[in-house]
């Protein structure tokens, strides 16, 4: 397995682990914790699509990652509801 498989795998990992809680409601989809999952995920799944030169999906994960970001940081500058 080469270097950007491994950081590929954990990146994908950690977006799907966000995916599966949300969707069992093991974690809220405005927590900070999905945003940042999604966001370390993305960069990562990102970074190892630009080591194999696989621009589609560096368009994609880039994107992902900074919306990611700024959802993460509204998040953060909300007041909690608690």
């Amino acid at each position: 397995m080469s270097f950007s498989d491994v950081v590929a795998t954990i990146g994908v990992s950690l977006l799907l682990l966000a995916y599966v809680l949300d969707v069992t409601n093991k974690l809220e989809d405005e927590s900070p914790w999905f945003f940042g999952l999604n966001a370390v995920g993305a960069a990562l799944a990102c970074w190892s699509a630009v080591m194999i030169k696989f621009w589609p999906f560096v368009v994609l994960e880039g994107i992902w990652a900074a919306v990611s970001v700024v959802a993460l940081a509204r998040r953060l500058r909300r007041p909690s509801a608690s």
